[in-house]
């Protein structure tokens, strides 16, 4: 089996969820991972901070790339597949695909 990387872009928030919205998303988020993980197919995953920085050539420094493309990449997962339209497969039903984001999906090259 190969790996692939799931990566989970949505549109920018305008409003911070409430608690009990942050835990009722947490559980779908879990629900899915877990349906993966039951198949054997679950390698690791992480979400990512609001935190960040774009270093460039010639040292340019800048805000996150979410801030300029109103666009944000969340989080990923990293999945076995068989190929990539096993890894399309396993993308279904991905939270983010519910309020309007996508998964990019890429091969894991091994060196």
């Amino acid at each position: 089996m190969k790996e692939f990387m799931m990566i989970f872009r949505s549109a920018e928030r305008v409003e911070r969820p409430t608690p009990e919205q942050m835990q009722a998303q947490v559980k779908v988020w879990q629900d899915w991972i877990g349906g993966i993980a039951a198949q054997g197919k679950f390698v690791g995953t992480n979400a990512l901070g609001m935190e960040g920085k774009v270093v460039r050539a010639n040292s340019m420094i800048t805000d996150g790339p979410y801030m300029e493309l109103k666009e944000m990449v969340g989080g990923y997962i990293v999945v076995k597949a068989e190929n990539m339209e096993d890894a399309i497969k396993l993308s279904e039903g991905c939270p983010t695909l519910s309020y309007g984001g996508s998964v990019e999906i890429r091969d894991v090259l091994k060196f």
